[in-house]
């Protein structure tokens, strides 16, 4: 199949060229799967880490446990990967597992819909050309949209805007007096490294976060053919760091005094290294850590005692313009000039679907269904979306594990039901109704105490109508695994060809 088809099909089709996207697609090239293909909407694989390119941007997983069991990389150079070293490594999986030939570069997905009468998947991209398919596995994620702050005047704004997702690698701040909105995991990453080039920097903070040291550091070439030479080794320090990260989840889940000993490190770390009381207050939470994301940096504190940069925690009322010098105006009258405006707002991550975007049996549009929140069977299925697979779905984020383990088991029981369907010579698999409602009233039980839910704090993870947690999985990682294994065929609709 050729992008110059106007009408072709597939057996399986996989949006996404991330993570969860190359991921299946090794796994059903290893299990002997030949008809698929990978439909990508950039120029190059990498999900987010091909399109966000902005300055530090780098991952808060350590390197061993932030890649795929099934393809381990002892070459990775520090312990926490940045971007370009992530991609790299996703490239080396497409060359790995002989995927090039799958990929459909510069192909967005303008919509998907179930043809009910062919019994499969019709899929329209951006230029009108479309592709059947039998089955369709989304691995868009739920960070894959930029979320866009309403602030009175932005759409006027007609300075430098650039959004922290969106970033032009050309862009010269040098000199500029700039502002960013926004003190989450983009912005405590790209602050740094941009306040050595520009004028001034305001960084306008609407709530603080607990931050934790970046313990980062080089992997030197010994340690790299160590890893080589010695597979088990790096085995070994991938299990501890996972093992050390699923010792947190009691203070997340059970009880926040089991926390105390991160809190108090974060606290330490704050007035380690912010010396000025007045802006240790502003930057010290009043809320149970954990409850937000917990941030991890140990050079954004000191850039913000740097001269040139000035922390503002008053709520911003306006953008506005005076005769072609535009400037933020903050609630208490304060105006800052701005020559460049950085939104580091972070994602859409409780609407991670368009509307029109996925349109399941009888018309059924996915951003409707989950009005009220996304939900989905095991974040995997939604019941009235046939043949449809979700990959980094509803509730299967982390708060505090690397979300490769996650992908795997999802990859694991997609692959599970795929073989039940051959096996069977079934043509459509869909999820009951009353199967992902069980599932998920026990889930929102078990999320009603956590600290993401009742912390104290407003964050990204709850939806904002309903205030039902929809990203996170409340448990260990070892749990959802352990639920993923087996294809449980009872719970689903199952029709014949």
């Amino acid at each position: 199949m050729t992008l110059s088809d106007s009408s072709s099909h597939v057996r399986i089709a996989i949006v996404g060229a991330g993570f969860g996207g190359i991921g299946m697609a090794a796994r059903l090239a290893q299990a002997g799967e030949r008809d698929f293909v990978i439909l990508e909407k950039s120029e190059g694989v990498g999900g987010t880490w091909w399109v966000n390119r902005y300055p530090g941007c780098a991952c808060d997983v350590p390197s061993h446990l932030y890649s795929f069991s099934f393809a381990p990389n002892p070459n990775w150079g520090r312990r926490f990967a940045p971007r370009h070293e992530i991609q790299t490594y996703l490239e080396r999986c497409v060359d790995q597992f002989r995927l090039r030939d799958h990929l459909r570069l510069n192909y967005s997905v303008h919509n998907m819909r179930w043809d009910e009468s062919e019994q499969q998947w019709l899929i329209t991209n951006q230029h009108g050309q479309q592709l059947t398919a039998d089955i369709v596995v989304s691995a868009i994620g739920g960070l894959s949209r930029p979320a866009w702050p309403d602030i009175p005047g932005l759409e006027q704004f007609s300075g430098r805007l650039l959004h922290s997702q969106l970033w032009d690698e050309s862009e010269d701040l040098q000199g500029q007096r700039v502002a960013v909105i926004g003190t989450g995991a983009s912005a405590v990453q790209l602050v740094p490294e941009i306040a050595d080039q520009v004028q001034h920097l305001c960084v306008y903070q609407r709530t603080p976060n607990w931050i934790l040291p970046r313990p980062d550091r080089v992997i030197g070439a010994r340690a790299q053919m160590r890893y080589r030479r010695l597979p088990w080794l790096q085995k070994l320090i991938r299990f501890s760091i996972w093992f050390n990260a699923e010792l947190r989840v009691p203070g997340l889940l059970w009880s926040r005094k089991l926390a105390w000993g991160h809190k108090r490190l974060a606290q330490w770390h704050l007035r380690r290294q912010i010396g000025d009381r007045e802006l240790q207050q502003k930057l010290m939470p009043d809320y149970d850590i954990g409850c937000k994301r917990v941030l991890l940096s140990s050079n954004y504190y000191p850039t913000l005692m740097q001269t040139n940069v000035e922390l503002i925690d008053t709520p911003i009322a306006r953008i506005e313009e005076r005769a072609g010098n535009h400037a933020i105006v903050d609630q208490k009258g304060g105006r800052r000039p701005v020559d460049t405006l950085i939104l580091a707002t972070g994602f859409q991550a409780t609407e991670p679907v368009p509307t029109g975007m996925i349109v399941g049996r009888g018309g059924l549009d996915l951003n409707q269904v989950w009005g009220s929140g996304p939900q989905a069977y095991r974040g995997i299925c939604v019941a009235g979306f046939p043949n449809l697979f979700l990959l980094l779905g509803p509730n299967t984020a982390l708060g505090h594990n690397s979300v490769i383990l996650m992908i795997e088991a999802q990859i694991k029981y997609i692959l599970n039901a795929l073989r039940h369907l051959q096996q069977h010579r079934l043509q459509t698999i869909e999820i009951r109704p009353e199967p992902q409602q069980q599932y998920n009233k026990k889930l929102q039980r078990r999320l009603r105490d956590s600290v993401w839910n009742d912390g104290g704090c407003g964050s990204w993870y709850l939806h904002p109508e309903s205030g039902l947690n929809t990203t996170l999985w409340p448990g260990f990682t070892w749990q959802y695994r352990q639920m993923m294994k087996r294809f449980d065929a009872d719970n689903y609709r199952l029709e014949s060809r």
